[in-house]
């Protein structure tokens, strides 16, 4: 409440997985799995869309920029970053780094 975020118990959150500046307006759908070592920055949206309950898994390792929205039934594969204020709404693949609205894959590799 004091951070008006709201990650829900059922989420499956994985160990070491960081929420820097204080998970400030977070939102996890309840059915959501987070890998391990990820870091969710604030305003960072993970649900479904257009009424279904299929959400996003994502990956061990991966960097989710802040005001990112990840919508939907995709993947976000292992070591994946998604870029600042990006929408996903499709899978992104191992190592990719995903930019924009609608979200696009611009590196195939993480540096």
């Amino acid at each position: 409440m004091v951070f008006a975020c709201d990650v829900p118990y059922a989420a499956r959150v994985g160990a070491g997985t960081k929420f820097p500046h204080h998970a400030l307006a977070v939102v996890i759908h309840p059915d959501a799995v987070i890998g391990e070592s990820c870091t969710i920055s604030h305003q960072v949206t993970i649900g479904g869309r257009k009424g279904l309950k299929e959400v996003p898994i994502i990956g061990d390792r991966v960097l989710v920029g802040c005001g990112a929205k990840l919508l939907g039934p995709i993947v976000v594969g292992d070591d994946a970053v998604i870029g600042a204020g990006a929408v996903v709404l499709s899978d992104v693949p191992a190592g990719a780094t995903a930019v924009g609205v609608p979200a696009r894959i611009v590196d195939g590799e993480r540096s």
